[in-house]
């Protein structure tokens, strides 16, 4: 007896059918793989809840007291309670507020060990040393002879005054270190728990002759004296009405699109589309 002849048939295997059903339940086709759209809307209602659990993030007191007739008044306070625990932090870490212009016989006192900090109150570990808390100290090894040296000068009293938690050191440079070179000033140099985190010779990686406060700030935010979310920052300046602007410009469509770009659905570019404007 002949064997009966075998097909080979072709099957769609993303087709809703009865037959394909079959097949599935036999192990001869894979499952249908869950539906894009499906996961798209449970991605955002994601997005969505976690954007709406977060609103009350980075915002001051007086926005918060704004929002007293429209938020729960357990959940602003909980807010309200972190923002001044914030507040009173920094102000227990605010000992400074100007620029110290020091000798060479005072550098180890007033800048290595300075940024090794204070112990803390409470012990982490009862076999351990107290904690200490480091400080971020900033030395300017100057030559008032020098345009750059005199515009950091300038950057460093209005920076010391905006960080008061922060120490902004003075020197001469050919008084720190002998025979310094003039034309290694302005020097930068950052200290933080007794180590040195950062060394600039001349401001030319800051912006030279057009270094502003904003991009001494934005160095500060690199090596981690500041956190980019803080409101004293310049490039977090905003007022009202370009926040409430963003918020719905901004708010629910850059959730979808993010969420769109994630699974690789329809997401184009639109050259004419005045959102570029925003992240330029």
């Amino acid at each position: 007896m002949q064997n009966e002849p075998m097909f080979q048939v072709q099957v769609d295997e993303t087709e809703d059918t009865e037959w394909n059903d079959i097949l599935r339940a036999h192990g001869v086709i894979p499952e249908r793989p869950p539906s894009p759209t499906a996961q798209l809307e449970e991605a955002l209602e994601e997005a969505l809840a976690k954007q709406h659990n977060n609103r009350l993030e980075g915002k001051d007191l007086s926005d918060l007291e704004d929002l007293e007739d429209d938020e729960d008044e357990d959940f602003l306070e909980f807010y309200k309670q972190k923002r001044l625990n914030e507040i009173r932090q920094l102000q227990q870490k605010a000992k400074f507020g100007s620029v110290y212009h020091i000798s060479k016989p005072e550098y180890n006192k007033e800048i290595t060990e300075c940024s090794k900090g204070e112990k803390k109150s409470q012990y982490v570990d009862d076999n351990k040393d107290l904690e200490k808390e480091g400080v971020y100290v900033f030395v300017h090894l100057t030559c008032q002879a020098k345009i750059e040296s005199r515009l950091l000068s300038s950057i460093f009293e209005k920076a010391a005054v905006k960080f008061p938690q922060m120490k902004f050191v003075e020197i001469p440079g050919n008084r720190a270190i002998e025979n310094y070179p003039d034309s290694n000033c302005p020097t930068l140099i950052v200290y933080y728990r007794g180590d040195v985190v950062k060394h600039l010779v001349t401001l030319l990686e800051l912006g030279g002759k057009d270094t502003t406060l904003n991009d001494f700030e934005k160095l500060m935010v690199d090596i981690g004296a500041v956190d980019e979310k803080d409101d004293r920052l310049i490039m977090n300046y905003e007022d009202d009405f370009t926040k409430e602007e963003k918020h719905l410009r901004y708010g629910k469509s850059g959730i979808r699109s993010g969420i769109m770009g994630k699974f690789n659905v329809g997401v184009g570019r639109n050259d004419d589309n005045d959102d570029d404007d925003f992240f330029d």
